[in-house]
């Protein structure tokens, strides 16, 4: 079948945001398309400058036999700022405010739109570091954790605080929580992760950071490699941050439960030296 050149940048296009960080040949789009790998070569030229000055991501050729090009998506700090804004106008509403001082968060990470763009903005900082895998703990950071894999183009893997029979054999590890100073027990199946994996790990919200540090112990049992680690909220007055290096959106510096108010802003995302080169 002979494409015309608008059905064949809207199918090419169509299939490069479908495939992120995937190398796809000048060969394959010749094949699929019938066409001179010449015209190939104009169309995704064409495409890269679209994608870059649309704010959707950039293409890379690779040169070679072996070689082609590889979509990225790329997020510019003009196009990330309200997305945060947003995000942040959403959890300083008092009406999320539970008993206890706790923050109702349901709302927003059910929110399919927004989750995917949290999921592009993590995925952007993180496009060149190689990663194998993205790493959550049950359960309110398994939809950000999908999110961002999707653009990564890789596979979630799911920390657990108990085993479960469908996961086969496990490992366990205790950690102390970094907030409540208590030991607690996480688990992930054996078969979820191959030694030596470079992993991203997301989490919804960070106050200390003891499930995170927790994560990153349960790597070192598999012999992984922590990439990176990606918060969406961090809370800024914890006693003892147990770490140190991570991207968040969002900081949440204090909750008064008599005056109801949130006071939060943006996190460390525009100032983290992963996304500096890509603003």
């Amino acid at each position: 079948m002979k494409f015309r050149r608008s059905e064949r940048l809207i199918d090419m296009t169509n299939y490069l945001l479908e495939h992120p960080q995937q190398l796809v040949s000048l060969t394959y789009f010749s094949e699929r398309y019938g066409s001179a790998k010449s015209s190939i070569s104009e169309d995704l030229a064409i495409i890269k400058e679209t994608f870059e000055h649309r704010g959707i991501g950039t293409l890379q050729t690779v040169p070679g036999a072996a070689g082609g090009v590889k979509y990225q998506v790329r997020v510019t700090e003009e196009d990330a700022r309200p997305i945060i804004d947003q995000i942040c106008e959403l959890i300083a509403s008092p009406n999320r405010l539970l008993p206890g001082g706790y923050l109702y968060m349901t709302d927003i990470l059910g929110d399919p739109m927004l989750v995917k763009q949290v999921g592009r903005l993590f995925a952007s900082a993180f496009a060149d570091k190689e990663i194998d895998v993205v790493m959550t703990v049950a359960t309110k950071g398994i939809a950000l954790a999908y999110a961002v894999a999707n653009y990564l183009n890789v596979p979630v893997v799911i920390v657990r605080r108990d085993s479960k029979v469908t996961e086969g054999s496990t490992v366990s590890i205790n950690y102390v929580s970094g907030s409540a100073k208590r030991i607690q027990t996480m688990v992930l199946s054996k078969r979820s992760l191959e030694q030596g994996s470079r992993v991203l790990v997301v989490d919804d919200f960070m106050k200390a950071g003891g499930t995170v540090n927790g994560m990153i112990s349960m790597l070192e049992e598999f012999n992984a490699e922590l990439v990176g680690i990606a918060v969406l909220v961090e809370a800024e007055k914890a006693e003892e941050r147990l770490v140190d290096d991570y991207l968040s959106l969002v900081k949440l510096s204090d909750v008064d439960v008599k005056e109801k108010k949130i006071n939060v802003s943006h996190g460390n995302y525009f100032t983290n030296k992963l996304v500096e080169g890509h603003s």
